[in-house]
This record gives structure tokens, sequence and C-alpha cells, in this order.
């Protein structure tokens, strides 16, 4: 089966979950949320739920086991994927995949760079598969997010969520 069949079997709705990791945001400034939310649900998918948490390891893993045991079918993840000694998210992320889709991470910081120039290799976004969902980490900026979403994850998100359910 060719790619378009794929895209043509594909679910066309799926729950996702939406975590910001942020200790100076609240949630009425939370733009990078609201953006993701708002593209998810102008492209057909259900928000099965949205919360901000600090960063702080502990925190962290805490609210990511709570949505892997949640309804979503994908889970996305914005904030603490740079370099400063407080960005975490990528460690927490990774110790739960099963397996990485790093193509991800590689044409997300491809398609940075053109936006932001080498600042892009700062980022550690990455993507991958953890109980069966699919799981995005991206950086906490509102056009990280929009980028991220427009071109890489809407465009393949059925067909991801399709191909993970196959037996």
């Amino acid at each position: 089966m060719g790619h378009r069949e794929h895209h043509a079997t594909a679910p066309r709705t799926i729950a996702v979950a939406v975590l910001t990791l942020s200790d100076s945001r609240t949630p009425a400034e939370d733009r990078s949320g609201d953006a993701i939310v708002a593209l998810l649900e102008a492209a057909g998918h259900a928000v099965a739920g949205r919360v901000l948490v600090r960063e702080d390891p502990p925190v962290i893993r805490a609210a990511l086991e709570a949505a892997l045991a949640g309804p979503a079918h994908a889970i996305i993840l914005n904030g603490g994927t740079g370099i400063a000694p407080r960005d975490s998210t990528p460690e927490i992320v990774g110790a739960l995949l099963e397996r990485e889709l790093p193509g991800f991470g590689e044409l997300f910081r491809q398609l940075s760079f053109h936006e932001i120039g080498a600042a892009a290799m700062l980022s550690r976004a990455l993507a991958g598969v953890a109980r069966g969902k699919l799981l995005f980490a991206l950086p906490g900026s509102e056009a990280a997010c929009r980028l991220a979403l427009e071109q890489l994850i809407l465009p393949e998100l059925g067909h991801m969520a399709g191909e993970l359910g196959k037996a």
C-alpha cells in the first residue's frame, strides 16, 4: 500500500492530550498551548485533556504518566526541550519511548533552521511511541509549536495513529 492509500484509510480524528511545561506561564498566558489546541481542533482532532505543569521532573513524569493512562492516542508536550539546566523534557520522554522517531527531530530542526538559523541546533525536540501512543516533545515557543504542528504533526497524525492501530 502506498503513501496515498495509507492516508486514505487513516483515522480522520484522534484524541490528543496537550501538556505545557513551564515555570513562568499561567493558563491565561499559555499561548503555545492555545496554538496547539486551536490547530488540533481546526484539523478536526479532539483535545482529550490539557494541563500546565511546572518544570520539575517528578511533576512532568506524573503528568505524562496520567496522560498515557488516559484516552488520548497522542500526547503533545511543549517546553523544556532546550539546553538550560531545567530543560529535562527529552530525558523524561526518552525514558518512556519504546520506539523513537528520529526523523521528527531531524526534520523539525531542518525546518527551524530555515526560520531561525543556527539557533535551531539548540532544540532537542523529539517524538516516538510509548505504550501504543504517539508522544511529541516540542519547544515552548508558539512559533516552534505552530511549525511542528503545521509542517510535521498534522499532515501525518492520522496516518501515524492508523499505523499504531495495526496488529
